[in-house]
Formats: C-alpha cells, structure tokens, sequence
C-alpha cells in the first residue's frame, strides 16, 4: 500500500508530476548536467511517493533516468554495497557452521 491508496497508482502523488519529464533524464552527470541533476534531486527531495519511486526503479532495473531522488550511478552504487553484505553475511554463515 503507497501514500496513494494502492500500489499501482504511487506516480500520480508525485512531486515530479507538474516538472519537466526531461529534467530527471539528463545526457550525463557532469557539466551542465550536474545542475539538471541537483534541480531533478530536489524536486524528488520532498516527494511523498519518493521510497515508491525509488522501489520501482530497483525492481525494474530502471538504467537511464533520476528515480527516487537517485541517479543510475548512485542506485549502481546500492546493488554493489547490498550485494557485498549480502555475501559478507553468507560468509558469517559459513564460518559459524
């Protein structure tokens, strides 16, 4: 269940809604486009269906575009850090056993 009421409806409550759907798809990360970025962060920032967002973009291996307040680097940056815990703790496993 989201802030909307249902899982399938979370987009319609988004702070994005009334911007300019080009502003969270950026050609890169650097230049000019570090503004577009920082612009696209803040509006999701204080979004009520940012976690939504943000969920959807994971499960949905979303690689272009800012989603949930992240970039695709920064949502890169989570898969490799759980999945590095995730292996550290199979490995706690092992060695306990």
């Amino acid at each position: 269940m989201t802030v909307t009421g249902n899982g399938e409806n979370w987009r319609s409550a988004g702070a994005c809604r009334s911007a300019d759907p080009d502003l969270f798809f950026p050609i890169s990360g650097t230049g000019p486009d570090e503004r577009q970025v920082a612009r696209a962060k803040l509006i999701c920032a204080g979004c009520p269906v940012r976690q939504e967002c943000l969920e959807f973009a994971l499960a949905n291996a979303q690689t272009y575009g800012i989603w949930g307040g992240t970039t695709v680097e920064d949502r890169q940056r989570d898969r490799r850090r759980r999945r590095r815990r995730a292996a550290a703790a199979a490995a706690r496993r092992t060695v306990a056993a």
